[in-house]
């Protein structure tokens, strides 16, 4: 799909929509594949380097398990981004390289035992070694025989198959429907019996976390610009060097026409020390785009603290869970409260700062004020580019005209004074069912060819007006005491 940014001096190459947004003539949106968001993660099991749709607590836990112990991230990481309201999850599950199956050999009855099945886990992982094997006579038909597979103590699954034949053993674990933990392979025929095993430990697994890089992020990313999204975010990584990757990576893939936001913050440590403030206000200073949300705190939950950059999954999730007529400001959060309460003149500065930030204001723990961390302004930007809900419609609609000029428009449409009318009718019934959503205000939209551009014969330039909506974040009230 081409598409995102042009110019006059610098006009692209490749067929496609591109649209460039400029503060006196902003678009916006309708909804389109909003909704989605993804993140690289660590855990003890789940296929590696693939996707993985996540869309509830249960799909984490069969997907990676619960386990976060030497240095897992994946069910924290996901849990938080559906706590904010995600309605779908992407999970990319990362390794250094070293991973490895957990496996165990089982043996038939012959006098001089021969090695006939090898069992290995589904995937690599250290959770494979909590698997234990035990094989018997079926207690209602001799002739059978039964695999159990434990995970502990608990029973997964078991195994029936006749007798006789090794091969009836491989072909009933891995024709059973219902088997996600292991994949038998034949070694030999043998005498055709397994021997009787109770409580045989599978071992060798080994989950590839202690190495996990930077650069495995960085190509993490690579993978992330082939699939569909709106929201990104890391699991609980605060390292700058990464987060300058991520942020030119945004810059890049945006400029592009992938209208992405990132979300990142800092460590548990930043989030609660003496100058906290400026430590967030810096990042949000080093990121200054407005496709980066900078997250500025910590909060509590069932006892348990999460630093600010844990927290970028719950806000990643609250921005992709929203509604396009939404806004995080004064969102309400689940916490119990935030891990350091920022004093009135803090708050003002963390706005004026680019900080995203989680307040607790006496009752309950909400979103301050839902702003990017952009700063400094660039040519064609207007304050409202420091807004989350401004840039979220200003991708929308640019991923829905983008695709719909895809499927509808370019290559299939004259480049004639009927086929131009034809995409602006079309432009402006776009607008007009924007309007009817509230998302922008219902008189003064138009969309035109520009009569400022000579275009060449394959060309079309547009011209949109239209004023977004905004939500109510300040009310000014004077009251007359007589």
């Amino acid at each position: 799909m081409a598409g995102g940014t042009w110019s006059v001096t610098d006009k692209p190459v490749l067929p496609g929509f591109y649209m460039a947004f400029r503060a006196a003539a902003t678009a916006a949106i309708q909804p389109g594949s909003r909704g989605i968001a993804i993140a690289p993660v660590r855990a003890h099991w789940g296929p590696v380097r693939q996707f993985v749709d996540i869309a509830s607590e249960a799909d984490i836990a069969e997907a990676f398990t619960r386990a976060e112990t030497n240095g897992a991230t994946a069910y924290t990481t996901l849990k938080l981004a559906l706590l904010g309201g995600a309605k779908k999850l992407l999970a990319y599950r990362l390794t250094d390289g070293t991973e490895a199956t957990a496996t165990i050999t089982l043996a038939d009855t012959t006098g001089t035992p021969v090695n006939v099945l090898k069992l290995d886990a589904k995937y690599t992982g250290a959770r494979g070694n909590s698997f234990k094997v035990a094989v018997q006579v079926n207690p209602v038909d001799s002739s059978k025989k039964d695999l159990k597979l434990f995970e502990g103590a608990t029973l997964l699954c078991t195994f029936t198959f006749a007798g006789g034949s090794i091969l009836n053993a491989a072909n009933a674990i891995n024709g059973d429907p219902g088997n996600k933990w292991i994949v038998a392979t034949k070694l030999a025929d043998g005498n055709g019996t397994l021997a009787n095993v109770t409580g045989a430990a599978m071992a060798g697994g080994i989950s590839g976390l202690t190495g996990v890089a930077n650069a495995d992020y960085v190509n993490a990313l690579s993978d992330f610009e082939t699939r569909d999204f709106n929201v990104v975010f890391l699991d609980g990584v605060s390292d700058a060097t990464l987060h300058a990757s991520v942020v030119s990576w945004i810059a890049r893939i945006r400029n592009e026409g992938k209208g992405v936001i990132a979300v990142l913050g800092g460590s548990a440590s930043d989030d609660t020390a003496s100058d906290a403030v400026s430590k967030a206000v810096a990042r949000s200073t080093a990121f200054n785009h407005e496709g980066v949300v900078n997250v500025g705190t910590g909060g509590k939950l069932a006892d348990i603290v999460y630093s600010s950059a844990q927290l970028t999954s719950y806000v990643a999730g609250l921005i992709a869970g929203q509604g396009l007529s939404a806004s995080t400001t004064y969102a309400p959060a689940p916490f119990e409260d935030v891990t350091r309460r920022w004093t009135r003149a803090e708050q003002e500065q963390a706005v004026r700062g680019g900080v995203f930030l989680l307040i607790h204001d006496g009752r309950s723990v909400k979103a301050l004020r839902g702003i990017n961390s952009l700063a400094t302004l660039r040519e064609g930007q207007s304050v409202g580019w420091k807004k989350i809900r401004t840039i979220r419609v200003m991708d929308s609609i640019n991923a829905d005209l983008q695709r719909t000029a895809e499927d509808s428009y370019i290559g299939k449409v004259n480049n004639t004074e009927e086929g131009r009318l034809a995409l602006i009718g079309a432009c402006k019934q776009y607008m007009q069912s924007l309007a009817q959503a509230g998302i922008i205000e219902a008189e003064g939209f138009d969309v035109y060819t520009d009569p400022d551009i000579v275009p060449e014969s394959d060309q079309v330039f547009l011209k949109w007006e239209a004023r977004l909506t905004d939500v109510m974040e300040q009310i000014f009230s004077t009251f007359i005491v007589r």
